[in-house]
């Protein structure tokens, strides 16, 4: 079982309104968290990153998009997890919806968008 990182805060974000969650590499010459003192927050490293056989998944099994039929004929109910495509309609969302409830496939984002 992997270790579970930090979360990576940005610098700043809860002093300033105007900066945004989106990580941002500290820059500055003075820096704190560039300079990796510990209070001041995690830097994202390789040292992080999850094992390769692991890597991608979601709760153990593999992430599938799919736009037709055929894609979803292709899915494995115990090692996938499905979304849709965000191409893919109302209409065509509501066929594939029916066609994952038969074969048993776990569909990620089953509502349609507005």
């Amino acid at each position: 079982m992997a270790a579970i990182h930090p979360k990576f805060v940005r610098q700043n974000r809860s002093v300033d309104k105007r900066v945004g969650e989106a990580w941002r590499k500290p820059r500055g010459i003075d820096n704190k968290q560039r300079v990796m003192l510990k209070w001041a927050g995690a830097l994202p490293c390789i040292g992080y990153r999850s094992a390769k056989d692991t890597r991608g998944m979601r709760h153990g099994k593999n992430l599938v998009v799919i736009h037709n039929e055929a894609e979803l004929a292709k899915c494995n109910a115990k090692t996938d997890h499905v979304y849709f495509g965000s191409t893919v309609g109302k209409k065509k969302r509501a066929v594939l919806l029916e066609q994952a409830k038969k074969a048993g496939v776990h569909i990620l984002n089953p509502k349609v968008r507005k």
